[in-house]
């Protein structure tokens, strides 16, 4: 059983930031192709993380909450270049080539990632058959969805230039996201992913320097940048580092395929990116392979 009730064991939050990080990183799919709209894809990436790990980090300050130093600080940050600064520049530059929705299934294969160099590492979550089976299963509906794209342009041209930098970015996102939650830190999860959003932001401050160009702060592009640093960054990253620390890597990745549900629908409502009985059919499969995983991992806290 689930253990719902409020006390000192209780993973009744770390459930709910999973449903937070289900639904508003499937939102910043749209928002990041937005912001694109006006800004550079280095300087969208830098300004993102510098603006809501700085607010965030200012803020544990406040509160007098531990802030990691020394070696404790360089491994925190140094998972925050993995996960945010590669794997979001990775995301960003693809929807320059692909649509949104697109990104999101191509995305789909992270979870493969993730549990894969979890069982590689010493100590690592044995591979479950029946999570295995939801996770191909839900990767069956994601390529649904992505089949008719593939018919049109084969693997070549911006599709599988596409695929290619989101795949890279998938295994650098995973690979940090197992080092962090192995990693024994005194820092409060969130203060943990202050630091490594600022960390990610100065770092891509320097190609986001050498690639400047005019930023057009007329329409939405602005508008959804904020949105991108108040709920992609603060409360989804957050949310992320919270229920990355509490619960099995293999029920965290889902979010992976909830995703793509939302990227899709928030991609045909803004934009009219393609959503028919095909994709119905295959948002189906995504959450009939989303159960599978849930009903196959320990709820209990790593």
């Amino acid at each position: 059983m689930l253990r719902w009730e409020l006390g000192p064991n209780s993973l009744f939050f770390a459930y709910l930031a999973l449903v937070s990080v289900c639904f508003f990183w499937g939102t910043t799919y749209l928002g990041i192709r937005m912001a694109l709209e006006s800004f550079p894809p280095m300087a969208l990436v830098a300004g993102r993380f510098t603006l809501s790990g700085s607010a965030l980090l200012l803020f544990a300050w406040r509160r007098g909450m531990h802030i990691p130093r020394g070696p404790d600080l360089w491994r925190t940050a140094l998972y925050g270049f993995m996960i945010l600064g590669i794997g979001n520049a990775c995301l960003t530059i693809s929807e320059l080539w692909i649509p949104s929705s697109l990104a999101a299934l191509f995305i789909a294969p992270s979870p493969f990632w993730m549990v894969a160099l979890e069982a590689a590492l010493p100590r690592g979550e044995r591979l479950r058959a029946r999570v295995v089976a939801g996770m191909l299963l839900g990767l069956a509906g994601a390529s649904i969805l992505v089949a008719p794209d593939l018919l049109r342009q084969g693997f070549s041209g911006n599709v599988w230039r596409g695929f290619l930098i989101l795949q890279l970015g998938g295994l650098s996102w995973g690979a940090g996201s197992i080092f962090q939650r192995r990693h024994r830190t005194p820092a409060h999860p969130v203060v943990s992913g202050a630091v490594q959003q600022l960390a990610a932001g100065l770092v891509f401050a320097i190609p986001a320097l050498l690639t400047a160009r005019p930023v057009d702060w007329s329409g939405r592009g602005p508008w959804a940048a904020l949105y991108l640093v108040v709920f992609g960054s603060i409360v989804g990253y957050s949310s992320y580092v919270y229920a990355l620390s509490r619960l099995p890597v293999a029920l965290v990745s889902i979010y992976t395929y909830v995703n793509p549900v939302v990227a899709a629908v928030l991609g045909w409502l803004f934009y009219r990116e393609p959503f028919g009985r095909g994709e119905i059919l295959a948002l189906a499969v995504i959450f009939a392979g989303v159960a599978l995983v849930k009903q196959a991992t320990r709820p209990e806290p790593a």
